[in-house]
């Protein structure tokens, strides 16, 4: 992945964030900014932490055929929750499990918005 495509899904999923933080789905994001370091924080754990959960919980995704997933998703948004200050969850888990799924949907939309864009470079 080239350094402008790692700008352009930091971009995106910082706007998501801060989409998601507008909606009453429990999720509370004090800024943009914090929203964008919310990304990067969610971005690093994908890389660093999503491997070892699919390490221990292979069977359960395999099983679910890959509905697992969001649970592993809603983990990974919790953890970036604790860790961001001014980045909160009202309803813990239930917040964390919605705004990932929301997530999902808000971030494949933007990419469906600037693909058109992206093919121009």
């Amino acid at each position: 992945m080239d350094i402008v495509s790692l700008a352009i899904a930091w971009v995106v999923t910082s706007v998501s964030f801060f989409i998601i933080s507008k909606l009453p789905i429990g999720v509370d994001i004090d800024s943009f900014g914090k929203a964008m370091v919310s990304a990067a924080v969610f971005g690093l754990l994908n890389v660093l932490v999503r491997p070892i959960f699919l390490l221990f919980t292979f069977p359960a995704v395999l099983i679910t055929f890959g509905l697992f997933m969001i649970v592993i998703n809603a983990a990974i948004f919790g953890l970036a929750a604790w860790l961001v200050d001014g980045f909160r969850l009202r309803w813990g888990i239930w917040s964390a499990l919605l705004g990932a799924i929301a997530l999902g949907f808000i971030n494949s939309l933007l990419y469906q918005v600037l693909a058109p864009l992206t093919r121009l470079r």
